[in-house]
């Protein structure tokens, strides 16, 4: 982006037509040697060093003309950000507990992980997976060795570690079942459910607004309550069901966790119909519950399980591992992907790795955790509006009784930034897992601070 008008180091001049609120960008011609009318030659912006001043509202409105209009933003251009502190546009300082969706786990600008992909790309940052490379290699060794899978996928998103899941669940099937001409091909999943947004993981998502306007979705999936194990043993039992997906903790869904009984319920139906248990902890996964992974809790281990945001600490990368016996199904050309598991992001992730998964800052989350749920429940227990605080590890909600949006708005406004979930109704709190304890009580006294915003969107 070092020709936009976003990067404040290079300013961008525009000159505009006032007849036409278009920008009208300067053009250079060019001599085509034949008679054919050419087509207008590209766009090209001039780019200066001469200083230009770039305010929130210029962002934000040429956001408008140029992005797809899919994301409902929160009107707040980011510029940079430090720890756990970020800086707008205009240098005002926010508390971060958002880490880009439990994606920061390090916080900005570690200085290990700067480290590691500024060397990885001036030596290698991207060859296909038709080459073999260290950083790939060497991040899965240590995935498979700190985890109950024997080998891994790489791809680019928590969405398309999804679809990886969901083809070799059903290419395990036909492996299986040689003979079968009708083998398994169906999935369970769960009420309050995420698990991506391309097509075949929309299809396991469970709000129908994230679906509706796309289908036909993926067909064969079956929404169950979650923790209903007899609803499950049931549908198991008619021999069409290739895999049971399922988030320990569910993020996006309202940082609702599975009990221990449930998930090795699940765990025994399965073995018993022969289907593929696979947990999402594309949002749970990764020290953010204060164990590596989050299904170690409850000492039940699934067949696969897929990895994203947290792994390369604000890189775009994806994991589905699997157990030998689902690899075994899998063969040369089944899947693949251009960009997955380039050595520039596995520099990243193997920085990010080895911090997070060691035993002493696992305990450190789960000590600042228990410190925030405390403190939360506290000082927020008295509050008419306030239903229930929850979580596990640095992965915290807040029930409402009304909307949160209002909550989350005046938080921004008195520097704090946290999210949403559930159905709106729930503050999720997901800091980078190296906030301090001060950082936390200075983000708990914002929230508390804020909660009068709730009595009055009540009352309007």
């Amino acid at each position: 982006m070092s020709s936009s008008v976003f990067n404040l180091s290079k300013h961008v001049h525009l000159p505009i037509n006032h007849h036409n609120p278009k920008p009208q960008i300067p053009r250079h011609s060019i001599h085509i040697p034949n008679s054919h009318a050419p087509k207008p030659p590209r766009a090209q912006l001039t780019v200066t060093t001469q200083p230009t001043v770039v305010n929130q509202e210029d962002v934000i409105n040429s956001e408008k003309q140029v992005i797809v209009g899919t994301y409902g933003r929160t009107p707040l251009v980011l510029a940079s950000g430090k720890g756990c502190k970020l800086y707008d546009i205009e240098g005002k300082e926010y508390i971060d507990l958002t880490s880009g969706i439990a994606v920061n786990a390090l916080g900005h600008a570690d200085p290990d992980w700067i480290q590691a992909i500024t060397h990885q790309a001036s030596v290698l940052a991207h060859v296909s997976n038709v080459y073999y490379t260290v950083p790939q290699v060497d991040l899965a060794q240590r995935l498979v060795a700190n985890s109950f899978a024997d080998r891994v996928f790489f791809s680019n998103s928590g969405t398309e570690a999804n679809e990886a899941a969901i083809k070799f669940s059903r290419k395990f099937q036909r492996f299986s079942h040689p003979d079968n001409t009708d083998p398994p091909t169906e999935f369970i999943s769960f009420t309050n459910s995420f698990h991506g947004r391309t097509i075949g993981s929309l299809a396991l998502t469970s709000k129908e607004h994230y679906r509706t306007p796309f289908e036909p979705v993926m067909p064969g999936v079956t929404f169950l309550q979650y923790g209903d194990i007899n609803a499950v043993q049931e549908l198991l039992s008619s021999g069409k069901i290739a895999a049971v997906f399922v988030e320990p903790i569910q993020g996006e869904g309202g940082i609702y966790g599975a009990t221990k009984d449930f998930l090795k319920s699940l765990r025994a139906a399965c073995d018993k119909a022969g289907a593929l248990l696979v947990f999402d902890e594309v949002q749970c996964g990764l020290g953010r519950t204060g164990y590596l992974w989050a299904h170690e809790a409850y000492d039940v281990t699934p067949d696969i399980m897929t990895l994203a945001k947290p792994l390369a600490g604000g890189l775009p990368i994806g994991a589905t591992l699997v157990t030998e016996r689902v690899n075994a199904a899998i063969n040369n050309g089944d899947h693949g992907s251009t960009f997955a598991g380039g050595p520039l992001v596995c520099a990243a992730a193997i920085a990010v790795f080895d911090k997070v998964s060691n035993p002493s800052f696992l305990s450190r989350v789960t000590k600042k955790g228990d410190y925030l749920k405390q403190i939360l429940t506290t000082k927020l227990g008295g509050n008419k509006h306030v239903k229930e605080v929850r979580g596990f590890g640095l992965i915290v909600g807040i029930e409402l009784d009304v909307s949160a949006s209002p909550l989350v708005d005046a938080c921004r406004e008195s520097g704090l930034l946290i999210l949403t979930a559930g159905k709106g109704n729930v503050v999720r709190l997901v800091p980078p897992l190296i906030i301090s304890e001060q950082e936390l009580d200075a983000a708990v006294e914002i929230i508390c601070g804020c909660l009068h915003v709730l009595d009055e969107n009540s009352s309007n």
